[in-house]
């Protein structure tokens, strides 16, 4: 089974803030976290669920007037604890980077030279627009987000300045 404890970070973290119900979860991954971590929704019910079943979050039903019965998750100090314990770690951890997209990088002589340009091109565009979004999402996000938005900047700059020697 994966390791899912920054996973299970982040919602203990987002419930520390306040109770939420599932949807209010994913959707605030969805707005605000998405540049930063790939979370489905499958996967943060499963965690929540997992979470409540340990003993770190409790749910309790809902019905807000004529709309469905919902699940909103609270914090426990168990939670709590277990937060503090998955920060700490987080904090201290280094995980290299792996690329995915390198791979292509390996078998490249296998198209033509004109064309791989130009598919490195286009990537350079993606990367660019991806820059953009980023810079965008500063200016609205919440400014704890701006840490890990400048983390990811400096990486997409690197990311730039890398395919630029590729190309000359």
């Amino acid at each position: 089974m994966p390791d899912h404890s920054e996973r299970q970070l982040l919602l203990l973290g987002l419930l520390r803030h306040q109770e939420m119900h599932g949807y209010q979860i994913n959707e605030f991954i969805d707005e605000q976290m998405a540049f930063c971590v790939d979370l489905k929704r499958s996967t943060a019910y499963y965690l929540l669920e997992r979470l409540r079943h340990e003993g770190y979050v409790t749910e309790e039903t809902e019905r807000t007037g004529n709309r469905p019965e919902r699940r909103v998750y609270r914090i426990t100090p168990a939670g709590e604890t277990h937060f503090q314990a998955l920060l700490r770690a987080n904090l201290a951890t280094y995980t290299p980077p792996t690329y995915a997209n390198d791979i292509g990088l390996i078998f490249h002589q296998h198209l033509p030279p004109a064309e791989v340009r130009t598919l490195l091109e286009t990537r350079r565009q993606n990367i660019l627009a991806h820059q953009q979004k980023l810079k965008s999402l500063a200016t609205v996000l919440p400014t704890d987000h701006l840490a890990i938005i400048r983390h990811h900047l400096i990486h997409v700059t690197a990311e730039l300045d890398w395919i630029e020697e590729q190309l000359a």
